[in-house]
Formats: structure tokens, sequence, C-alpha cells
């Protein structure tokens, strides 16, 4: 049996609490671990921190002797407000796991808590763990005529191929300008014809590349 300090359902939450100013109090927000809706406790007020500041305006609004004492009281109430905090706080919080608890669904595989639109009641599942069946099989239709549909588009490209060049060579940058040219004849930058075709060395006529300045079998300018 879990003792008193024990949290059970804590894991998916966020908390809003403050512990100081006219909005000290606590609420809690709870989501659901599969789509992220969200349930919120509702603003508890902290009643400590909230007399505390009214002390302190009082001590304000005080004058000469008085107004030493009233410090001293608020700072007394400020001391009592920090140590109550986690106590009231934690009371707060099991408050609002067990509403919360009336809102979400433990699922018996994966143990994350989800809401009603996630919990299949019929299998005692996430929705997860237990997929719907019409929305599994929309979702599998939809994806095979989309791998049909790739795998025809793939042979239609394939056909299309025999009449891409792929045995010439491309000038793909400008060895004038240095422009990108994407295997065009003319440079789209500066008109320059392009050639990759490699020339003969006119040293010992070794194949080079059109627009190296030297050859890189002999080491002649070209």
């Amino acid at each position: 049996m879990a003792d008193d300090n024990t949290f059970w359902f804590s894991n998916n939450h966020r908390d809003y609490s403050n512990q100081y100013g006219n909005d000290a109090g606590f609420e809690f927000e709870f989501y659901c671990q599969r789509c992220s809706d969200t349930w919120r406790s509702g603003f508890e007020p902290y009643k400590a921190a909230r007399a505390a500041g009214w002390i302190r305006r009082a001590s304000n609004m005080a004058h000469g002797a008085a107004s030493t004492i009233g410090w001293d009281v608020a700072e007394g109430v400020d001391g009592l407000v920090q140590s109550g905090w986690h106590k009231a706080r934690d009371n707060s919080f099991k408050e609002a796991i067990a509403a919360a608890e009336q809102h979400f669904n433990r699922c018996g595989r994966c143990t994350s808590y989800v809401c009603a639109r996630c919990w299949s009641l019929e299998r005692g599942l996430c929705t997860n763990c237990a997929p719907d069946l019409a929305a599994e099989v929309e979702s599998a239709r939809s994806h095979g005529m989309v791998d049909a549909a790739t795998m025809k588009a793939r042979e239609f490209g394939a056909g299309l191929a025999a009449e891409v060049d792929v045995s010439t060579q491309k000038q793909l940058v400008c060895l004038s300008c240095g422009h990108e040219t994407h295997g065009a004849k003319f440079c789209p930058g500066c008109g320059a014809k392009q050639n990759a075709d490699p020339g003969a060395c006119g040293g010992c006529g070794s194949q080079v590349v059109l627009g190296a300045k030297f050859c890189p079998e002999c080491g002649k300018p070209q």
C-alpha cells in the first residue's frame, strides 16, 4: 500500500503554481501523452502568501515604531509562507491528481496516460497500442497508392533516361568566369562556349582537360 508521500499519475503535468504575490496559489496542467490535449486543475489560492501581502501593505501605511513592528510581523509571516509552501503544494497536487484521473486513462501496455479521444475503451489500451482498425485501413490504402504511383513514376523516368546523353562529359562550371553551367553548351553568365572534351598536350601528347594551365604529365604550359 502506498504511503502519503507517494505520487501516482504525476509524470505528465506542468506546474503553474506561484508562491508570492496577489496571484499566489496552486494550479496544475495535465496533458495527454499521445495527442498533448490538456486539462487544468483550476486555481487554488495560497492563503498564507496573500495574508503576508496584506500585512506588508499595512506595515507600509504605518509610521514610527509601529512601522518597525509591522515589518517584523511581515517578515515573520514571510517565513511561515516559505516553510508551509511545500506541504501546501503537495496537498494541492494530490487533489489535482485525483481530479485528473477522471479525465485520463492509463494504458495497460505502454503505461502512458491518454485522454478519452486516444483511449480504446473496448481493449483497455491507448490508440497507439490498439490502433483504430478503420483508420489504419484508410492510412494503409493511401500509402499503397503513393507507393504504387512512385513505382510507376520511377518506371516512366527510367524510360526517359534512354534519351539522355550519359556518355559525353559535361562542363559544370564555366572555365572563363566560373559561373555554373549545369552542362549547357554555352555559359549563361558570360556566353563562352563550353567544351569538356580533353585536348592533347603540345609537348608530350597526353590528354589535358580544357582550361588546364599545365600538362599533368610533363608540366608544359598549355
